[in-house]
């Protein structure tokens, strides 16, 4: 059997690109990038392109976009498969992830255990952490497909989600805390220690933790709900990433930094470790989390619902020109011209990859008009989140027709009115 799966290892590695293996989906991704790149920069210069088509402007920016737009359709199926089998080796680094965890509290309390002898509360914590990692285990592997562990906090979008992390961090401390007290409960011989344990669970001490709990599942569900909504109205532009990631903790959509994440789980992860700190210094109470720090915790809450409830938008069209060459005359717009779109919420947040560019309609009169990629080194001129350039096919009747704009999201913009001449 070993030797099996040493020729296995050794028949998927390398330049393995099968996709029947994590590595050959990595490497397939990895080459179908460079190959897209390539011919990107290939076009941006000017090189490329057919005798056929290399004499019209128009043509050869049509024949470059379709090129493009072939290319990256396979670059984003490529980057599917390597999310998807990235995702079935995820279960396993949150295990060891659960078990190195445990690993550093038997260190702890041994450390901590010197001179001070070890007592009942030790061994009840040592035993909920095992309790705890094999519970996680068991859900991790019931969830192996969908990342393990990270399955109940990726969202709808495949990002990870900062307020079911959060959330899913205070529940982890609640039961690890409950799990103590009844593990000493369960070892406790004198009447009097298991009063006191009972003691330990009163709403009045343990009022803080509570509230700051019950608050962070409200946010973790409201946020939810207030999402789908928003999304549903067409109020908000969501796209589903590729992969989770952990950076999806701190930043937006478009992978920069939010200030209203960052410092919800900044926040929240100080609140948690004081609450680990006192639950390690009293194991016979839930811990007694202050006012002070719960009300902390309850303004950067509603800091980050804010920012969740605000941020977003529709697209929206402020103008539509010809758009003119140097030495051209200035003209009305007709069918051939170019037009250029003016306005913003082109492409959303995590719209910015080829193959979603590609995927922006514009609706001019009956006739639908897909924008043009146009390359430059290092990226794209068009379509731009602010500017589209599409040109007028001649199918467009004369007249007076509304121009829409519709994106990646599939999100339409307000209606603009232009006049077409013969």
């Amino acid at each position: 059997m070993a030797l099996d799966e040493a020729r296995a290892k050794s028949a998927h590695g390398g330049s393995c690109t099968c996709g029947d293996c994590p590595h050959g989906a990595r490497e397939g991704h990895r080459r179908a990038v460079a190959a897209f790149l390539t011919k990107r920069d290939e076009f941006a210069a000017g090189q490329g392109l057919p005798a056929g088509v290399a004499q019209s402007v128009s043509a050869s920016r049509q024949w470059v976009s379709d090129e493009l737009t072939e290319s990256a359709r396979t670059v984003a199926e490529r980057s599917r498969e390597a999310g998807d089998a990235w995702l079935h080796t995820l279960w396993v680094r949150t295990l060891v992830v659960v078990w190195g965890g445990v690993a550093l509290l038997v260190i702890g309390e041994a450390v901590t255990a010197i001179g001070a002898g070890w007592s009942t509360a030790r061994t009840a914590g040592l035993i909920a952490a095992l309790v705890t990692a094999g519970l996680l285990t068991g859900a991790a592997r019931v969830h192996r497909t969908r990342g393990g562990l990270l399955a109940p906090l990726i969202g709808e979008d495949n990002r990870l989600s900062t307020s079911r992390t959060v959330a899913a961090s205070w529940v982890l401390l609640a039961v690890f805390s409950v799990l103590v007290l009844a593990l000493q409960l369960a070892g406790a011989s004198d009447p009097a220690d298991r009063d006191a344990l009972i003691e330990g669970l009163d709403l009045v001490r343990s009022a803080g933790v509570l509230t700051v709990l019950a608050l962070v599942c409200a946010v973790a569900v409201v946020v939810r709900r207030v999402v789908t909504v928003r999304v549903l109205a067409q109020r908000l532009q969501k796209l589903r990433a590729d992969r989770p990631r952990a950076a999806d903790l701190l930043t937006d959509d478009s992978g920069r930094g939010s200030f209203t994440d960052v410092q919800y789980v900044l926040v929240s992860a100080v609140a948690v470790l004081f609450a680990a700190v006192r639950l390690a210094r009293r194991p016979e109470q839930l811990p007694d989390l202050p006012w002070g720090l719960a009300i902390l915790v309850g303004v950067s809450a509603a800091t980050y619902f804010a920012g969740k409830y605000a941020e977003g938008g529709r697209p929206v069209i402020l103008s539509v020109v010809r758009t003119r060459e140097a030495g051209d005359l200035d003209a009305p717009i007709r069918t051939g011209d170019d037009i250029e779109i003016r306005g913003a919420g082109f492409v959303p947040p995590g719209a910015g990859s080829p193959d979603r560019l590609a995927r922006v309609v514009v609706r001019i009169g009956r006739v639908h008009v897909h924008v043009p990629l146009i390359p430059v080194t290092g990226g794209f001129a068009n379509p731009a989140d602010t500017v589209l350039t599409v040109p007028v096919p001649v199918e467009v009747e004369p007249g007076a027709v509304e121009v829409q704009v519709v994106t990646a999201a599939g999100v339409e913009t307000n209606p603009c009115v232009v006049d077409i001449t013969d």
